[in-house]
């Protein structure tokens, strides 16, 4: 139930963020190239929107293996072998998530004791800069979830897209239709 709601928090945020950047940044020319005017604050707005889609990308990309894997040396061990390194992999994201999230609370703490605002939106710079502690929280929650994976022996490694398999699906289909031709 709880990662059946994550999942579609994440979802939804990505959705939400794509679509409002997309239409704010297509607003945005048509009134700076039609009407020679524009929002100053669109562009502060559009970045942050955007810094958002990365860090939610990032966890969702590890739940649906769209991250491209760079695991040639791991892929020559047997099953056991990628698992170790997997769960080293694993612990290691996970620390490394740990210590963003430490560094992200204490910088956050202290955006909202000095009280700034952005540069051109009246919003306090550590509401908007939250979101490294969302992002870098959901990512945490994904490799979490590899890691007990892999400790429950249902995965030996990172799910993770296959461009050289794709590309020779590819060419292969390619010749098959050069074949009927």
């Amino acid at each position: 139930m709880f990662m059946r709601f994550i999942n579609r928090a994440e979802e939804a945020i990505i959705c939400i963020l794509l679509i409002t950047t997309t239409l704010l940044v297509f607003v945005d020319v048509v009134m700076r190239f039609g009407f020679n005017a524009g929002f100053m604050w669109s562009q502060e707005l559009t970045l942050h929107m955007s810094a958002w889609m990365v860090l939610f990308g990032a966890s969702y990309g590890l739940k649906v293996g769209s991250h491209i894997g760079m695991d040639a040396f791991v892929k020559i061990f047997p099953s056991v072998g990628r698992r170790i390194l997997t769960g080293i992999a694993a612990i290691g994201a996970i620390i490394y998530c740990g210590l963003i999230l430490y560094g992200s609370w204490i910088y956050l703490a202290k955006m909202k004791m000095i009280g700034i605002d952005l540069e051109d939106m009246p919003i306090p710079t550590w509401i908007a800069h939250s979101l490294l502690l969302f992002g870098y929280l959901f990512l945490m929650i994904r490799l979490l979830m590899i890691l007990w994976s892999v400790i429950t022996g249902k995965a030996d490694g990172f799910k993770h897209a296959d461009e050289a398999k794709e590309s020779m699906a590819l060419a292969e289909d390619i010749v098959k239709e050069g074949a009927k031709s």
